[in-house]
């Protein structure tokens, strides 16, 4: 299924698009990036909403397909390329489907939460005690992920090996350490569960996601003990 023309990824430095660019590079497709300099606003322009009408990354362009979505766009590039997901139909696929959505629709969304809290409460005073709250269940999440790496012989999420649960999981786990800049770390980190520390370790030496990471400034240890990003282009907002 794979087309002639590259592939274009809008991004920012250390965003959602981030998981895409890993993707990427792990299934070894040419594509081009597109800087969307979130600090000037260019995620709000006419021009961005025309391409996400929510205005947020990623976004991904596959000829004169448009995608957003970050899981969405996981899954149509594993389907296009025929790798980092399970074959249609068997249980693996299925396996997959549930981990992707309870990254993307549980753990990612409660850090989402978290980052931006001001803009799911009219009550300043209130915002310490919501990041106290959501740093309590994203710490469950990765126990309960971790449990569920514990009963596979390798270190990743489906029997099948890596998937894109596992690149989107290692983005969550570093920016649960990171964001947002003025409220504690979620406490454990993910790293201190012996197999999700596994697990980011073994994402790290992979050659693939060290370029992604790179790309965005990204410096190493990029998910076991994440620094923030120092990006050449563009700016972490």
């Amino acid at each position: 299924m794979s087309g002639s023309a590259p592939l274009r990824l809008y991004y920012s430095p250390d965003s959602a698009n981030l998981v895409v660019r890993l993707a990427l590079e792990e299934l070894g497709v040419a594509y081009e990036d597109v800087l969307v300099d979130r600090a000037a606003g260019e995620q709000r322009s006419t021009a961005f909403r025309e391409l996400n009408p929510q205005g947020l990354l990623p976004v991904l362009e596959d000829g004169e397909l448009v995608l957003f979505e970050t899981a969405a766009i996981l899954l149509h590039l594993g389907d296009r390329e025929g790798a980092l997901v399970p074959d249609l139909g068997t249980a693996g696929r299925s396996e997959c489907y549930k981990w992707l959505a309870f990254i993307a629709n549980t753990l990612h969304a409660d850090l989402r939460v978290r980052f931006y809290t001001s803009r799911y409460t009219d009550d300043p005073d209130g915002v310490p005690a919501m990041h106290r709250a959501l740093a309590g269940r994203i710490s469950g999440h990765f126990d309960l992920l971790d449990r569920e790496i514990a009963g596979h012989d390798g270190p990743w999420l489906l029997d099948s090996g890596l998937s894109v649960c596992d690149l989107y999981l290692g983005l969550c786990a570093r920016w649960s350490q990171l964001f947002p800049p003025d409220a504690r770390p979620v406490d454990p980190p993910p790293a201190a569960r012996p197999h999700l520390r596994c697990l980011l370790e073994a994402l790290e030496a992979r050659p693939a996601v060290a370029r992604a990471c790179h790309r965005e400034g990204v410096p190493a240890p990029f998910f076991s003990a994440p620094l923030p990003a120092q990006p050449t282009e563009g700016s972490v907002v």
